[in-house]
């Protein structure tokens, strides 16, 4: 690497919830890509334009297999499971499309559809709870994390009897704080992966799990150790991104009243919003790649062997695509957002996160229309920047 100017160190906290850190301005004014540091002072490529960044997660030069040298790690937590055996995110084609090709059908836009009726029942319950009980409640404890989970639960066939097991410990996989916190989290979902999948041999149900131990794992394309990697990425993907959207959407809503009103007003824009939503918020910073060879790209040459962060929350405000980015605009077009990724490891379950948000936020509008924060907005904690971005806890009143 050429670039002489000092690199910035990614990641770094947000100050607000829905706004990138401070120091990522400078990644914004040098688009389309820099350098960075790591925690553990490694120097790494970081893509921040629009235009850069698709064409670089469409290049089969990057790849996502974390055994390869030089892949990056964004944390200490992260590079100590990194040898652990990961599924669809952490392989490459032609394996990833094998994968891939044994659930897609269960992710698909006409599936997501068919769920929908059950979503809406789930988000109606949870909702019926909460007015029950009446405020105050912690809208992050009682209905944004319930809901995916149940969901997601469902769709693979989990009990979701055993919600506060996987939810403990997706919590302690993803954050930690500490590296012996994040392998004993593995080490359990995977025992308790392990043992639901010999349940299910001998007594199957009608989750995607029961399918994938029917024709993937009988038939012998996948082991079992396959399959629990398998079914630890989907679940915890499954409900942690959606919770923490459903919470931090509902965040910036409150803090935007205008934009607010619109929704209430003209319930139609709910789709249009949820895009938008997920353009600023971009929850997901700093997907990780390494370089198989050279790549000339934006006058610069990625070398063999150089590790590749892409920096959503930057990306999706790239003023060149999103006039005015760091607004809420229901009327702009959020076309080609990357808060989904994109090329081949674009999300799998977008059809359905979609779905849920959709219906969880206009449950919330339709049902709570006095909701607002029941607590100053500097005092609601919120997650640090080396993982997921989300509420903590969300204190709500109605």
């Amino acid at each position: 690497m050429t670039d002489t100017t000092a690199p910035v160190a990614f990641p770094q906290n947000r100050t607000c919830p829905y706004h990138p850190p401070a120091a990522y301005d400078t990644l914004r004014a040098e688009r389309p890509l820099t350098r960075i540091t790591l925690y553990d002072g490694r120097e790494a490529w970081l893509v921040s334009g629009h235009a850069t960044a698709r064409a670089l997660l469409a290049d089969p030069r990057l790849s996502s297999d974390r055994d390869r040298p030089g892949f990056p790690a964004t944390t200490e937590r992260f590079a100590g499971i990194r040898d652990r055996r990961a599924a669809l995110l952490g392989v490459d084609d032609p394996e990833h499309r094998r994968q891939r090709r044994m659930v897609v059908g269960d992710f698909t836009f006409k599936k997501a559809v068919e769920l929908r009726p059950h979503i809406q029942r789930i988000v109606d319950e949870r909702l019926d709870a909460m007015t029950a009980q009446g405020p105050p409640a912690d809208l992050v404890g009682a209905f944004a994390l319930p809901v995916p989970s149940r969901v997601i639960c469902a769709l693979l066939g989990v009990p979701y009897d055993d919600h506060d097991f996987f939810e403990t410990q997706s919590r302690r996989l993803l954050r930690g704080p500490e590296t012996a916190d994040v392998l004993d989290a593995r080490d359990r979902l995977e025992a308790y992966f392990g043992e639901l999948i010999e349940r299910k041999r001998r007594e199957p149900g009608d989750g995607l799990l029961d399918d994938l131990v029917r024709r993937q794992l009988h038939d012998g394309a996948l082991d079992r150790d396959g399959l629990i990697a398998m079914a630890l990425i989907l679940l915890v993907a499954g409900h942690e991104t959606t919770a923490n959207m459903i919470s931090l959407g509902t965040f910036t809503l409150l803090r935007h009243p205008e934009r607010l009103a619109e929704l209430r007003a003209d319930p139609a824009l709910v789709p249009d919003a949820v895009e938008e939503l997920m353009r600023l918020l971009s929850i997901a910073d700093g997907m990780l790649r390494v370089a198989v060879d050279d790549i000339e790209v934006a006058g610069t040459t990625i070398r063999r062997g150089e590790g590749v962060v892409f920096a959503t929350s930057v990306i999706n405000r790239d003023e060149s695509v999103y006039p005015d980015p760091d607004t809420l605009d229901w009327n702009r077009s959020t076309r080609h957002h990357v808060a989904f990724g994109f090329g081949i490891h674009q999300c799998l379950g977008q059809n359905l996160a979609r779905a849920e948000l959709e219906i969880a936020l206009s449950g919330l509008l339709e049902r709570l229309p006095a909701l607002r924060l029941a607590a100053p907005p500097e005092e609601i904690p919120f997650k640090p920047g080396d993982t997921i971005q989300g509420m903590l806890e969300l204190p709500v009143t109605w």
